[in-house]
């Protein structure tokens, strides 16, 4: 393997500092100078008529500066997808939802604001509250959306291969059904905004978000400003895993009001709101029919998904689409059929969360796979290495596998895990289970449908050549982009991370997607690669114009250049830096030319070194409807070892140990790649056995706090061996492809078949609560 210098190593965050000291400062912490505070009226209700609105009252209290409804925001529909534009800022006819926003005020302080919000007075009209799939389903159901009869938001229906023809050559055939609970993001920072509008018709915002892009697109449509009159800027942010992904409307409500006032209006979400908000995880209902031949080769597949959406789309279409596709792989799976249905209902929208649409369908088809090679009388692990694909397969719905270490993740885990020593072998109580997953390493395509860049940015030199300075609007929201991007740009232009000063998260910086999809370390680190390249490419042009030394005998690396043929006299340009530099103390010295001193004579030359780059993909995958859903330049994939303790007594489920081995692609920092597995494995052992989202028969949530919507903690989780597999991904910078989320894909379901293993009880709903478990083993005794 070829030696770098800054990546693949561990080298520490460069926001650690920042964090660790609490001189980070989040949208929450920001203030400024005549600032008004905003606060939402929210519905009560889940499904009613609006009769009439009277802000009268809330008008007239001292203190109050705006008060806004539909009627001053308009009724310009938005959301995620154009596919499905279907929510305004503000409620005009009816609400959807328990939180559905109908007015907002800006006040002096936010104690006024509330209180002004507690005046206004909304006339409703009930409506029948339908808040499930099979109410909103019914025939004769009152329609949440009029134009969307039937309450089906979406539905998808595709088929690869034949299955039906395949079904006739299987020896085992088998339908089970899974779902699992609604959850929360259950990120540390609640949303917050900050919005400004100047004299000169200017509108900043900064946003606790994921996306700068996306919500600076949608604040220009929503309230008709240029783009280009429109700046995004994200501080620093505690956390989002999707459901900060797209705009809010306290942030398109706080842009209005500031515009309204001339005066600068912060706003924030409480946990609460939170939770009304939502567009976390939707829950899933699968149903899935798997064939395989007495071999234990999988022939067929139907996946028939129903998912309960909520009041609105967000990025529901995506959701709908990625339930069914993303388990064409990593198996060899020739016949492939999907029925998909999202259903609107009156309660908070679901959206993306880590692992986006595929894990609840991971976890369920994981499990049944256990099943049949237990029919079979394999081993899992040697049932799913029977089906493996391998770099250079194509899966059924025209995913390439450019690289794929599959095979290499399950032998990592099957002898790290020491499985054969403990398979069939532990007492009754103790059990191991196994699972894949797969996820991609970005969309494909934007979501608006657009050919615009997926990524750009933008490399400054300072004057002196001592500093490189990185832009980029990509969003770091705690997963360490920053850092992965800083060591690129370092290795790229060979200097050290020290040496680059990372400045991300502001659209001023350029267009990037933002931090979704595992899409900032493939797409992101292209854009910041091309144009670490682009100013390397500057300086020895400089450099060869000033040595007489062509561009392609030199290179820069450790933050010297290297003359491949001999090194020529380079003692003028050191005296033209050192007079440049008259006073300093740590003037250049040594045998070598320093980059500073070939970025010095560059800038002297040439003016201010500006390097650029700019990625998206190429055209992928098929032309079928939905191809552009689940396509991307690379797949990720994962394999997990999970041994629990189940108390037989309470059904209390203890992980005892995690074995967890990735393909990455390539390791830019190996300790971060590391990190994002364990917070996966973290995420996915709390949906495992903890979360729900509940709501009482009034579409209010039950447990909107961290304190009723329970999370793991540090005590929950066991050590984690994690093991990374680097595959050299041939359409990543380095090679490198995604961790982010790929690897939550296989801890529910190694969980699930460890709790089999160790009391023989399948669980096909979760969460794998004490009592539900407890329930189930109790059954089994009865039979």
């Amino acid at each position: 393997m070829k030696a770098y210098n800054v990546i693949n190593t561990r080298l520490p965050r460069v926001d650690a500092r920042a964090k660790a000291t609490g001189d980070a400062r989040y949208t929450a912490d920001l203030s400024m100078p005549n600032m008004l505070y905003g606060a939402m009226l929210q519905s009560p209700l889940a499904h009613a008529k609006i009769l009439n609105i009277d802000v009268t009252a809330a008008k007239k209290l001292p203190g109050v500066r705006d008060v806004v409804t539909w009627k001053e925001a308009g009724l310009v529909k938005y959301g995620v997808s154009p596919a499905r534009y279907d929510e305004q800022v503000f409620c005009s006819d009816k609400v959807r939802y328990v939180g559905d926003e109908i007015a907002a005020v800006a006040a002096v302080d936010l104690e006024t604001a509330m209180e002004a919000v507690s005046l206004i007075k909304v006339d409703y009209e009930e409506l029948p509250v339908l808040l499930d799939i099979e109410s909103a389903m019914a025939e004769g159901a009152i329609a949440i959306h009029e134009d969307f009869p039937g309450n089906v938001s979406a539905e998808v229906h595709q088929e690869f291969g034949n299955f039906e023809e395949a079904l006739k050559e299987c020896d085992i055939v088998r339908t089970d059904r899974f779902t699992n609970k609604r959850q929360d993001g259950g990120f540390l920072e609640p949303q917050a905004c900050l919005a400004q509008y100047d004299l000169n018709g200017n509108l900043t915002l900064w946003s606790s978000t994921q996306s700068v892009h996306y919500v600076q697109r949608s604040i220009a449509m929503v309230l008709g400003l240029p783009v280009g009159k429109v700046r995004v800027v994200k501080p620093y942010v505690g956390g989002g895993f999707g459901p900060k992904a797209a705009v809010n409307a306290m942030e398109i409500a706080a842009c209005l009001m500031s515009k309204r006032t001339g005066r600068p209006v912060k706003m924030l979400f409480s946990r609460e709101q939170v939770f009304l908000h939502s567009r976390a995880r939707h829950q899933f209902f699968h149903e899935f029919t798997t064939g395989v031949k007495k071999d234990g080769t999988i022939m067929a597949l139907h996946n028939t998904c129903y998912l309960d959406g909520g009041a609105y789309s967000s990025f529901g279409i995506a959701t709908i689409y990625y339930a069914g596709s993303l388990l064409g792989a990593p198996y060899r799976l020739p016949n492939m059929k999907y029925d998909g249905y999202r259903i609107y209902t009156n309660k908070p929208t679901c959206g993306a969360q880590r692992g986006h649409g595929g894990v609840a369908a991971r976890a369920g088809w994981e499990q049944q796979l256990d099943t049949i090679a237990a029919e079979l009388n394999m081993d899992p692990v040697e049932f799913r290495l029977k089906n493996m694909m391998k770099t250079g397969d194509v899966t059924c719905n025209d995913f390439n596998m450019s690289s794929l270490g599959m095979q290499e993740c399950l032998e990592g885990v099957r002898d790290g895990s020491n499985w054969a020593a403990k398979k069939g072998k532990l007492p009754r109580g103790k059990g191991i289970g196994v699972a894949c997953g797969f996820f991609v390493s970005g969309a494909g395509y934007p979501i608006y449908r657009s050919e615009t860049f997926h990524s750009t940015a933008t490399i400054r030199l300072t004057e002196d050549g001592g500093g490189v300075n990185l832009y980029t609007a990509s969003a770091e929201i705690g997963q360490g982009s920053d850092t992965i991007l800083g060591q690129i740009a370092a290795e790229a232009l060979g200097v050290s991370l020290d040496d680059v000063m990372v400045h991300s998260g502001d659209t001023d910086f350029g267009v990037d997607l933002g931090a979704y999809s595992s899409r900032q370390t493939l797409m992101s680190g292209h854009a910041v690669k091309m144009a670490a390249e682009d100013t390397k490419r500057q300086v020895l042009e400089a450099l060869s114009e000033q040595l007489g030394v062509t561009v392609g005998d030199m290179d820069i690396a450790g933050g010297v250049v290297i003359f491949r043929k001999g090194k020529p006299d380079f003692s003028r340009l050191r005296t033209l830096y050192i007079k440049e530099h008259r006073g300093w103390e740590d003037q250049p010295s040594g045998a070598e030319l320093t980059f500073r001193e070939a970025a010095r004579v560059a800038f002297i030359t040439r003016g201010v070194i500006i390097g650029n780059g700019a990625y998206k993909p190429g055209e992928l995958g098929g032309k079928y409807k939905g191809a552009a859903v689940g396509t991307s330049p690379a797949y990720g994939c994962s394999a997990q070892v999970v041994e629990v303790t189940v108390d037989e007594q309470t059904g209390k489920v203890t992980i005892d140990a995690m074995t967890d081995a990735h393909d990455c692609g390539f390791a830019i920092n190996r300790t971060n790649v590391e990190g994002q597995m364990q917070g996966s494995l973290s995420m996915g052992l709390g949906e495992a056995l903890f979360e729900e989202v509940r709501f009482d028969a009034k579409g209010r949530v039950a447990n909107a706090s961290l304190g009723e919507y329970r999370i793991p903690t540090a005590l929950d989780m066991p050590n984690v061996k994690t093991v990374i597999i680097e595959s050299d991904e041939p359409n990543g910078p380095f090679g490198a492809k995604e961790v982010g989320e790929g690897a939550i894909m296989p801890t529910i379901p190694a969980i699930l078949n460890a709790i089999y293993d160790a009391v023989g009880v399948r669980i096909n709903e979760l969460p794998v609560t004490s009592e539900r478990l407890f329930a189930a083993m109790k059954e089994k005794q009865k039979k």
